[in-house]
């Protein structure tokens, strides 16, 4: 998922933090459903692997520029 979000970084350029994080809200949307298919087999993303989970979005953005990013909005959408 992450890496599908670096390809349409790469693909799509955003021009600024608001279409970065429509890029990145999608991309949380994917962990959502993920979530929701641990759930259906009686188990859920561990803390530990939600809080990698949420620094890698940062580390993403930064790594394009986006050192700027609120790593908070960048998984505003998250369920998990």
């Amino acid at each position: 998922m992450l890496l599908r979000l670096c390809e349409r970084i790469e693909a799509e350029q955003p021009p600024n933090l608001e279409a970065l994080y429509a890029l990145t809200q999608a991309a949380t949307e994917e962990f959502n459903l993920l979530e929701a298919e641990f759930e259906a087999a009686g188990s859920e993303i561990e803390t530990v692997a939600r809080e990698w989970i949420a620094e890698e979005f940062w580390l993403v953005a930064s790594a394009y520029g986006f050192t700027d990013a609120d790593a908070e909005e960048l998984i505003a959408g998250r369920d998990w």
